[in-house]
């Protein structure tokens, strides 16, 4: 979800690896999230060029700390395994995640979704 944003020089900007928030509402909801994040790392397991990741801070404008999501899964093709505390799109050769999942919770509301949409 973006929101508006002041852009600083890089080297001045924190790009926190957390929100503080929890990564589910819900059993059921962390269930989803853990299954599909674990069945695309077993799906890709064999190719070093497919970076898979849940509930991961993306940041696609270098610059910015306010404009991210943390998409409950994502995939980026083109990018290699590894660890990450966020992914930085700019660090990523400018590859944006091409595949994102979001599993619906209670809080969420439709006005909510449709921002992580068009996100």
């Amino acid at each position: 979800m973006s929101t508006p944003s002041t852009i600083l020089p890089t080297e001045e900007i924190d790009y926190p690896d957390s929100d503080g928030q929890p990564m589910a509402e819900n059993t059921l909801q962390f269930r989803w999230i853990t299954t599909i994040q674990g069945g695309l790392d077993a799906l890709f397991r064999d190719n070093p060029d497919v970076f898979v990741a849940g509930d991961l801070f993306w940041y696609p404008v270098q610059g910015s700390n306010t404009i991210r999501t943390a998409p409950d899964a994502l995939v980026a093709f083109g990018r290699p395994k590894g660890y990450r505390g966020s992914y930085m799109q700019w660090r990523e050769g400018n590859i944006a995640p091409q595949v994102v999942w979001e599993i619906l919770s209670p809080g969420n509301r439709a006005g909510e979704l449709d921002d992580k949409f068009e996100f």
